[in-house]
């Protein structure tokens, strides 16, 4: 591995365009090659983010000697065939929200990865970020004690349009996996699996989700409320309550932002400290430090979002997808 994390970005879209700003932050990693479906679309990304090696195919991108990491960052349904052609290449792999369209792919991806000793990660970038790695550490410490209850959802207006990928259920539209993996990945981090879970939605003009709830219910007795529409701009909002005290994040709590902890003092609040974080960019580095710091490690993937977690995320949204009736071409 060099000091320098060589980075190929397989897809030209907008998160594309995002990882490859946000890596400029990072003084070990650069973004060296861009794959694309079409020349045209590889140089013109090339050309606006100073990509000198643009592929006219994935499996170039893939097989590109220079490249040391691949950032999968199609559309969802692509997910699966591009991270299988950097895995198989032997590259370090990390796929884009949500991993896979389904916990099938999800395990046929791993099991690759597994069997090949390569690197391999959903680019979950929330799990990265600071704010979230100290509630994390605030948890594990026991300030609030037991968590008996998280919500977090996840809310943003788009006008009805087919074209747009959201509504397109062959581009795997809606809201549960586009939006809804934020609040559903934030519980599971918090909670783990779930052993039941309780889902209802409505649907888009298109057939897919538009509007979608879910109850997870825990062993013990811990529930996760958790929220996700394509028809409002919500606050975006998530908290964790413990039998000790509560967490409150400010903002949007999939992004770099500040939180509060609020102990409990007999009936009523007690002790409220505020975490707060300057942080400059998007946010999306810290995956990418994360893979570095795997890499360099020797590790073939991260602690902070296990392979079977990715696994046992998706599982939790096929459910949900199953409870509801929501359905994609060529999936189910």
């Amino acid at each position: 591995m060099t000091d320098t994390i060589r980075w190929g970005i397989i897809g030209t879209g907008g998160i594309a365009a995002a990882f490859a700003r946000d890596l400029r932050l990072l003084d070990d990693a650069e973004v060296v090659a861009v794959g694309s479906r079409s020349q045209e679309s590889a140089d013109r990304f090339g050309d606006e983010h100073g990509i000198a090696r643009r592929h006219a195919s994935y499996a170039d991108l893939a097989a590109d000697p220079e490249v040391d990491a691949v950032y999968v960052a199609t559309p969802h349904p692509g997910h699966h065939d591009a991270a299988l052609l950097a895995i198989e290449a032997g590259k370090a792999v990390l796929v884009e929200k949500p991993f896979t369209m389904d916990a099938a792919e999800a395990r046929s991806l791993v099991d690759a990865a597994r069997a090949g000793g390569t690197f391999l990660m959903e680019a979950m970038w929330t799990r990265h970020l600071p704010h979230v790695l100290e509630i994390r550490r605030l948890i594990d410490d026991g300030a609030i004690g037991d968590v008996v209850l998280v919500t977090a959802e996840h809310g943003q207006w788009f006008a009805d349009d087919p074209e747009f990928r959201l509504f397109a259920p062959e581009l795997g539209g809606g809201a549960l996996l586009d939006l809804g993996i934020y609040p559903v990945s934030f519980a599971h981090m918090v909670l783990g699996t779930p052993q039941r879970i309780l889902a209802a939605s409505d649907p888009a003009f298109t057939g897919v989700d538009a509007q979608t709830s879910a109850i997870l219910q825990y062993a013990g007795g811990a529930h996760a409320v958790v929220t996700t529409t394509l028809r409002a701009q919500s606050e975006c909002h998530a908290s964790i309550a413990g039998r000790e005290g509560r967490i409150e994040i400010d903002g949007v709590f999939y992004r770099p932002t500040s939180f509060r902890l609020v102990r409990r003092d007999g009936r009523h609040d007690g002790e409220t400290t505020t975490f707060a974080f300057d942080e400059p960019g998007h946010g999306l580095r810290y995956q990418a430090a994360e893979v570095g710091r795997c890499l360099r490690e020797g590790l073939t993937e991260s602690p902070r979002l296990p392979l079977d977690e990715t696994v046992a995320i998706m599982e939790t949204l096929d459910e949900i997808r199953r409870q509801v009736g929501l359905t994609y071409p060529g999936l189910d």
